[in-house]
């Protein structure tokens, strides 16, 4: 076997090799919903870890832990697609987009931006008369109404619809889509 020969290093310079030189923290990319987010996400893994920790520790488990996770994890999925309306994070075929000239790409996203508009008006409509038919219901194991998580729901529907006029707007008056300059940097979000 053949013996590679390194250069000398010092215990010193071993301990500090994997260090880097970390940069100010910038929260400006973040917005209200994704700390939203972040705090209903604790909530739902500390329900998770306390079934878990009774189920199987304990061998008594809670049962209201897996309702508040599940109610969680719903919350969850529809305030994250609000994430996913601003920073333009759904997933889309743009191969379309790359193949039509500027004038008509531009055109047919500005286009698609008003059906999204429109399909995030409806919901959030039909949310609402959902609310009110089924909105005083009690959860199973909490007693707690289900118009909570709801309201929730409403309230991301509302959120999608503001974020994507948002988008509409700037894709009105910048030059470039919000899609383009998210490709563009390889950044999605504005």
């Amino acid at each position: 076997m053949h013996e590679q020969k390194h250069a000398p290093i010092s215990v010193e310079e071993m301990a500090h090799a994997f260090e880097e030189q970390a940069g100010p923290v910038d929260l400006s990319p973040y917005a209200l919903e994704d700390w939203f987010n972040m705090a209903i996400f604790w909530v739902m893994a500390a329900s998770v870890f306390l079934q878990f920790f009774t189920r199987y520790a304990l061998n008594n488990s809670l049962a209201w832990t897996e309702e508040i996770a599940a109610n969680c994890l719903v919350v969850l999925v529809f305030m994250g697609s609000v994430m996913c309306v601003r920073m333009c994070r759904h997933i889309s075929v743009d191969i379309l987009y790359r193949f039509l000239p500027r004038k008509a790409g531009r055109a047919l996203e500005l286009l698609v931006d008003l059906i999204v508009i429109g399909f995030f008006a409806y919901t959030t409509w039909l949310m609402w008369r959902y609310i009110a038919i089924v909105g005083n219901e009690r959860m199973v194991t909490v007693n707690l109404p289900r118009g909570y998580v709801f309201y929730t729901v409403f309230a991301a529907f509302a959120l999608m619809l503001a974020r994507a006029v948002q988008n509409f707007v700037k894709d009105m008056i910048n030059d470039k889509t919000v899609r383009e300059k998210a490709n563009e940097t390889g950044i999605q979000g504005v």
